[in-house]
């Protein structure tokens, strides 16, 4: 199976099912971007720290790395970022032009792998914006080192993450009301499943996850390179079971010594 492609016609199924990460902020919310007022997530409910960023957007170079759905994208040009979008899916690709063509703004939109940026040069961003997403690559360390390479010297990565406690537990029991531990972490979604269970997930354009450990996700930065400066947790907003006993993602700013 060709995990890339596989994941690339999930999320293209996403936007057609309307999901939450595929749809497109409001007109109101890029007139509020204009005129400096406007926050972004990388996680699920909580906003990343205005700290996080430059006091102004003004002339920033910013990646919006997996990133398409023209959520943060947007945002972050209608306050005045130079910003490019790179996501696996064209349709996700294609809210972000929805929104920028509405809003009279300009982003470069990019269909590729978050794993290759072989199209940017060394130190082309002063920015990177690094929603959840990493989820869907069997390997994150290519990840970590791709984004350091094409940030500029004192540049920060701004990555959301699950905790992958989130894969332990069976999905259809939790539907049900109940916490019951099935899988073990690291989770692969090519592995640790049955050949039943993968095979219904590629029939129905469903995504295929990993559950990576937190030493990938957190020292994988440090081995890349990066210095981790700031880091928050958030959760589903008590619209899940787990949300009572635990948050299940992370946020992280690192930057670039």
């Amino acid at each position: 199976m060709k995990l890339v492609k596989h994941n690339q016609k999930a999320w293209d199924k996403k936007v057609e099912d309307g999901v939450v990460y595929t749809k497109p902020v409001s007109s109101e919310t890029i007139e509020k971007a204009k005129a400096g007022e406007w926050e972004i997530t990388v996680t699920t409910e909580r906003p990343v720290p205005r700290s996080w960023f430059p006091s102004s957007l003004k002339g920033i170079k910013v990646l919006c790395l997996a990133s398409g759905g023209g959520q943060q994208a947007p945002v972050l040009a209608a306050a005045g970022a130079d910003v490019s979008v790179v996501d696996i899916s064209d349709m996700q690709l294609e809210q972000d032009r929805f929104v920028a063509e509405r809003g009279g703004l300009y982003l470069d939109a990019i269909q590729g792998d978050m794993s290759d940026l072989y199209f940017f040069e060394d130190g082309s961003f002063d920015l990177i914006v690094h929603p959840v997403s990493n989820v869907f690559v069997e390997s994150i360390l290519p990840v970590w080192k791709e984004t350091y390479r094409v940030l500029k010297n004192g540049g920060t990565l701004i990555a959301g993450f699950t905790n992958p406690l989130l894969y332990l537990f069976d999905d259809d029991q939790e539907e049900k009301g109940i916490l019951d531990v099935k899988h073990s972490i690291p989770f692969s979604g090519l592995t640790s499943i049955s050949e039943e269970e993968l095979q219904c997930h590629v029939e129905n354009n469903r995504t295929v996850e990993f559950g990576h450990t937190l030493e990938e996700q957190i020292q994988g930065q440090i081995d890349a390179g990066y210095v981790i400066t700031g880091f928050y947790e958030d959760d589903f907003g008590g619209k899940r079971l787990i949300d009572n006993y635990i948050k299940t993602f992370i946020a992280t700013k690192a930057v670039k010594i």
